[in-house]
């Protein structure tokens, strides 16, 4: 216990408030970057508002905004829904191992986002190294900036999920999209049949045709990379700022994947 003037403070209070604390940090990392969390910071706007004007004693500001606080709980539980639906599916678990994870499966989407990147770099090493064995030329651009304008003013926009089947077909050479660059950003088959600026560099080996020289010439001056499956040998490549890095082994490409993803 301490002694802070007239305050007292407790050992328990101080525990008390790191509970809270760690709480709401909690809160905010399941619900950032979504729309419930403008409507969760718009509840406990409406609930600040409602205890100040009550100390103020506004009576009637005070009566109407009580209306809509007393309500509070039922209406976070329908726009929370799926969240409280999931928290209560998880404390009915009665697995040791489920036990220990608890707050991490319910609070950290971190851990949910990191999975599904981990499924999705296995979807595109699974599709790359099937079109390797067939010998099916493949050119795959990984973006963060999709306002580059070689990537809006060609090609045709997809915005699918990432699956093996789906790269594997549009590369099929029947496929009326196979012709060109796939683009990848935020985490989705953004683009395909994308035209890409051809690099002139001459120190380029002699060998490489014109989907190398495209998956290089894209890297030049931008900060993307590219993957390519060669449809003569069926071997695969990597490019970065302008560099070419040909013959890539399995444990490479998982490298690259997991690094440049």
């Amino acid at each position: 216990m301490f002694e802070i003037g007239f305050l007292t403070i407790r050992l328990i209070d101080i525990l008390d408030i790191l509970i809270v604390g760690y709480l709401i940090y909690l809160i905010y990392k399941l619900l950032r970057g979504s729309i419930a969390f403008n409507i969760f910071i718009g509840v406990i706007m409406l609930y600040v508002v409602w205890r100040l004007v009550e100390l103020l004693q506004m009576d009637l500001l005070s009566l109407f905004l009580g209306q809509f606080v007393s309500v509070g709980v039922i209406l976070l539980i329908i726009i929370f829904q799926p969240e409280v639906r999931r928290f209560l599916l998880l404390l009915g678990n009665t697995t040791l191992r489920q036990r220990f994870n608890f707050f991490e499966r319910i609070f950290d989407r971190e851990v949910e986002e990191k999975e599904q990147s981990l499924a999705e770099v296995q979807a595109i090493k699974k599709a790359i190294l099937r079109m390797a064995a067939t010998k099916t030329g493949a050119l795959i651009v990984f973006t963060k900036n999709l306002n580059l304008e070689f990537f809006s003013n060609s090609g045709t926009r997809v915005d699918a999920q990432i699956s093996q089947p789906l790269i594997e077909s549009i590369f099929n050479k029947e496929s009326p999209l196979h012709d060109g660059a796939m683009v990848i950003a935020n985490n989705k088959i953004h683009s395909t049949s994308v035209i890409l600026p051809v690099s002139a560099n001459p120190d380029l080996p002699k060998s490489v045709g014109l989907r190398h020289r495209s998956a290089v010439g894209v890297t030049e001056n931008s900060s993307v990379v590219s993957f390519i499956v060669s449809e003569e040998n069926g071997k695969i490549s990597f490019a970065k700022e302008g560099k070419l890095q040909r013959n890539l082994s399995n444990q490479e490409l998982t490298d690259l994947l997991q690094k440049h993803f």
